[in-house]
């Protein structure tokens, strides 16, 4: 790879001021680039330390030492160091076969000419390199006109940008351009829109007040550290012009933050209206902005008990902004089991957003209040509400607001895809292991065909998100009917549209949704007709292929690739009800959620351990009877939701013998009961132990570069490398930069 003509410039001109003689000159290494000498032929020499033998003094330079500077400098002046120069560099090179001492009186001309170059200036580069100048004293600021960066945060700019681009139409033929254009499908939706705005703000700079400014370099290296893995993910070389080091400013020198526009203000506290109290809930609707800081403002109200945190962006690029409750935010204590609570992961079904954002609020308030149930339910479970899944989609409803919004608008999420349909199809594969004597059904991973196709950046974050924690239950709030549903979601004869189609935990599944629907005065509600009043001789729950069969949905995917149990909720026939009726809706599900949350100390709990008291993670809790089982976190704890009964509880690790407990859990237990395990290591012999999954043939087979327990990817959300057969060993999107320009981003290749 050619280094950098800009690095040349400091070199040369550092040796002519020197004031050395000429003897010294011939012997100075003038060709030496970006720290690295360059033989005559242009490549780096060995210096000392290195192999090749030791370093000696340097030689004089040959004539085509000489060519090789001349020629770099003519190719310079004609690029922009000015037209009056090429004479004087045309004539050097023509005496290139002279003595030294002529070339020499030809140098000074030539040095000018590099000195004129406005492409780097040194920079005290500990690696020898040069830096890009900082922003000039003056600059002609223009119209921000490129479409991709319409929405960046200033909308003048100024020529020549730092990639030398001269014109707009310069930049929008340039593939660093292109790249930008293409980055957020290339990389489905991850670090976007982050990533396009921080590109543009090197092709084209901010331009205020006839000043060109640089972005801050701690937003760039921030970035490089959070979505370094998403390039990785695609076989792609980090661009070179996101060079946090280069081409980007620090404080000091007034640079700016170019994902400003961004954050639209979320930092910003919004005061409360005056006279009212902090525990004050706003019974309306929220937008993206509003819900931001309300559950920031609960967090920073109630530090010792909550937090708030992201797992992740929209495609739009908005934060998927979660809330904990815990009696230690952002950690997993040892036996407390993890809810999660998710809303809105169709952008019109608002009911669950709004029921979420005030059910954070409440939280902090009883707390605070010393409410015994909410203190105690706090300081012994995890609990997580994202209240938006869908953010995006959210935005499409709101627009045209409630009473107005159409059945379907902003169901989606902004790429058209149904985020409840785009979780893998592992049904399909549970009903084909089934018929599998001694496969295991539980735990089944991702099939690697699935990363082909389009996966939603929502998606990737939850799948990401249960790998972060050891969730036991969960709830997925929608809008549309009246009645509580529960797995299997996808019928097991594929072509019924209505099936019952339970799954080996029917029992428990059937108990966690009454819990939530008894409890609900609409749904106990004897008149069949109001909403959801169909559902009413089946107590308000129904499975769900029992009501309508679908494949991709959340909460199948969740039972049989985790150990956590889901059920949907249906909260209303108005999915974007008014806000007058929110607070109703509030009053109506407030001790639902609360009665399902604590429904997660249903069943057993324990921690295996081996002889020496040392946990053992991934241990698998199996119940004679139920082909389902559950592994242990990697504290060794883990939570088994029963129902009420006598079961025969079985314990095992790879290298470890069995151990089989008989427990009994009473019908009016509320508190999980303890069992623990402490597991024996098995003897010289051979090691027996439940056989996993047989993943013989076509069927499932772990994904490519490290699997972990499950299955899955070591890396959470992270899917095999999408390289096609026959691609000549680059990646699967190169052919698509070849096709569109003739300037192939080699930078792009990692090899």
């Amino acid at each position: 790879m050619e280094p950098e003509l800009g690095s040349e410039r400091p070199r040369l001109a550092q040796a002519w001021d020197s004031g050395r003689t000429s003897g010294d000159l011939e012997s100075a290494p003038i060709w030496q680039v970006g720290g690295r000498k360059l033989s005559p032929a242009g490549r780096p020499s060995l210096g000392a330390g290195q192999s090749g033998g030791p370093a000696g003094p340097p030689s004089a330079p040959s004539p085509r030492s000489w060519r090789l500077v001349v020629t770099r400098l003519l190719s310079l002046a004609r690029g922009g160091a000015g037209a009056s120069a090429v004479p004087v560099l045309s004539r050097l090179q023509c005496h290139i076969t002279a003595p030294a001492p002529t070339m020499l009186l030809l140098l000074p001309a030539a040095l000018a000419v590099a000195a004129a170059w406005p492409g780097c200036e040194p920079a005290g580069d500990p690696a020898g390199g040069c830096r890009r100048p900082s922003a000039p004293d003056s600059a002609t600021c223009v119209d921000l006109q490129l479409r991709t960066c319409s929405d960046a945060a200033y909308n003048q700019t100024a020529f020549p940008t730092p990639l030398e681009h001269r014109s707009r139409a310069a930049v929008e033929a340039s593939p660093e351009y292109v790249l930008l254009s293409v980055l957020h499908h290339l990389l489905e939706g991850q670090c976007n829109p982050d990533l396009r705005l921080l590109g543009c703000a090197v092709l084209a700079p901010r331009c205020e007040g006839g000043r060109a400014s640089r972005p801050c370099r701690r937003v760039c290296e921030g970035l490089r550290e959070a979505c370094l893995p998403a390039f990785d993910a695609i076989d792609m070389a980090w661009p070179y012009f996101l060079d946090c080091g280069r081409y980007f400013g620090e404080e000091e020198e007034g640079c700016y933050d170019p994902l400003e526009k961004l954050r639209g203000g979320l930092d910003e506290e919004e005061a409360l209206p005056s006279g009212l109290p902090p525990a004050f809930v706003d019974f309306s609707h929220h937008s993206y902005a509003q819900m931001v800081r309300v559950l920031k403002r609960t967090a920073a109200r109630c530090p010792q008990v909550a937090r708030t945190y992201s797992i992740g962006r929209s495609f739009d690029g908005r934060e998927l902004l979660v809330i904990e409750f815990s009696g230690r935010p952002g950690q997993h204590e040892l036996l407390e089991p993890e809810v999660k609570l998710i809303g809105n992961i169709h952008g019109n079904e608002v009911a669950g957003r709004e029921m979420l954002i005030y059910l954070a609020q409440y939280l902090c308030s009883e707390y605070l209040l010393g409410s015994a149930r909410i203190q105690r339910l706090l300081n012994t479970t995890r609990i997580h509400l994202l209240p938006s899944m869908n953010p995006d989609g959210y935005e499409v409803a709101a627009a045209e607001g409630a009473g107005y919004n159409g059945w379907t608008s902003g169901r989606q999420n902004a790429q058209n895809l149904d985020l409840n349909r785009n979780f893998p199809d592992l049904t399909s594969e549970f009903y084909r292991l089934a018929s599998t004597r001694g496969a295991r059904t539980d735990h089944i991973a991702v099939p690697p065909h699935y990363w082909w196709g389009k996966v939603a950046p929502e998606t990737k974050a939850i799948m990401k998100w249960m790998r972060t924690a050891p969730f036991v239950l969960s709830a997925s709030l929608h809008g549309g009917d009246l009645v509580v549903s529960y797995p299997f979601d996808f019928s097991r004869h594929p072509h019924e549209e209505k099936m019952f189609s339970p799954t080996p935990d029917e029992k428990m599944f059937k108990l966690l949704a009454r819990a939530y629907a008894d409890v609900h005065p609409m749904m106990m509600d004897k008149s069949e007709n109001r909403c959801g009043g169909n559902f009413l001789k089946r107590g308000s729950i129904i499975n769900g292929a029992d009501w309508y069969s679908f494949t991709g949905g959340m909460s199948d995917f969740n039972y049989l690739h985790s150990n956590c149990f889901e059920i949907t909720v249906e909260l209303g026939c108005v999915k974007f009800p008014p806000e007058e009726a929110l607070y109703g809706l509030w009053q109506h599900n407030k001790e639902p959620l609360l009665s399902f949350m604590e429904m997660v100390h249903r069943g057993i709990k324990g921690v295996v351990m081996d002889k020496f008291g040392k946990p053992v993670k991934n241990a698998r809790i199996s119940v004679k009877g139920i082909r389902h089982d559950i592994t242990t976190a990697p504290d060794g704890d883990y939570w088994r939701l029963l129902p009420p009964g006598t079961h025969i509880v079985i314990a095992q690790a790879p290298g470890y013998s069995k151990v089989i407990k008989r427990v009994t859990i009473p019908a009016r237990l509320r508190r999980a009961g303890r069992v623990d395990f402490i597991l024996q290591p098995l003897g010289t012999g051979p090691k027996k132990f439940l056989q996993g999954p047989r993943r013989s043939g076509p069927g499932l087979r772990d994904p490519p570069g490290g699997a972990g327990p499950h299955g899955a990817p070591e890396e959470p959300g992270q899917e095999p490398l999408r390289r096609p057969p026959g691609a000549g060993g680059k990646p699967w999107w190169w052919s698509y930069f070849t096709a569109l320009s003739q300037h192939k981003p080699r930078w792009l290749l990692k090899y």
